[in-house]
């Protein structure tokens, strides 16, 4: 059986392992106004400022006994005390998260959270994302409000650790959704039948009409039977809407779609 010496200098040997930025587990012990007090065995409790605890609402989400794990940013800050950081110890596991999600292939949940020079950024949890305006989408997309705020899987392009630098692409994932749904979609894809959409992008001769795997082009001379100036008079991006399939052209796969063809002519009454 090993003795107290002995297991005080395996302890030891533990801490002077440790680094700043080491992932470390330990126990709440106290909240106070402006920190929390956490026990991680190190050689003095720890604290974090208590804004780290707070959630979206405002609200400390942690209790006395609650187990959590926080990143070591000092051992000895002058005082006495272990400064601990539990933002960073979130960003490492999602970091290890993505690098297990990029060794694997696999997509990964983000949300666009705003336009910047060239492309996008998207918030992976605690870890910030580019996304270049040319992988947005299979088709250039001038406006992304559509899929802005909205929880979407992207694939990982880059990831650099030290440089906090990871690229995604929402395109790879569109791509593959649409080999799977497009099947699907061409047993339907008959001219005159009413199909279901999303409007994804506009222009000044029409709107691209994403079909569920095919994209459709609803041209301004179709949208209504009035004269329309411009595709934005009649519908806007995100809108969902019935279209009727006016041609489809399967060697050049083009969709022709129509808006207007859903109600009567009203020149056929005079």
């Amino acid at each position: 059986m090993e003795s107290f010496a002995e297991l005080f200098e395996q302890s030891q040997a533990h801490l002077a392992k440790l680094k700043p930025g080491a992932i470390v587990t330990g126990t709440v012990v106290d909240v106070r106004s402006d920190v929390v007090v956490i026990n991680a065995g190190l050689k003095s409790e720890g604290i974090v400022p208590i804004e780290q605890f707070r959630n979206d609402a405002g609200e400390i989400d942690v209790g006395i006994g609650d187990t959590v794990k926080v990143a070591l940013d000092s051992l000895e800050n002058g005082f006495g005390e272990t400064v601990l950081s539990r933002e960073k110890a979130k960003r490492a596991m999602v970091w290890d998260e993505l690098e297990e999600a990029l060794q694997a292939n696999a997509t990964i949940t983000g949300r666009i959270s705003g336009k910047v020079k060239g492309g996008f950024t998207v918030d992976i949890k605690d870890v910030r994302a580019f996304l270049p305006g040319s992988l947005v989408d299979v088709r250039p997309v001038r406006d992304p409000v559509y899929l802005e705020g909205k929880e979407l899987e992207f694939k990982l392009i880059k990831l650099d650790r030290k440089r906090n630098n990871v690229v995604v692409s929402r395109r790879a994932v569109v791509e593959s959704e649409h080999s799977e749904e497009r099947e699907q979609l061409l047993e339907k894809l008959v001219e005159g039948a009413v199909l279901k959409g999303v409007v994804k992008n506009l222009t000044d001769y029409g709107a691209f009409v994403d079909l569920g795997g095919i994209d459709g082009l609803l041209h301004i001379t179709d949208m209504a039977w009035k004269r329309v100036r411009h595709p934005s008079e009649v519908v806007e991006v995100g809108q969902e809407l019935d279209v009727r399939v006016l041609k489809y052209d399967r060697e050049r796969n083009r969709v022709s779609l129509g808006l207007k063809q859903l109600g009567e002519d009203p020149w056929d009454n005079i």
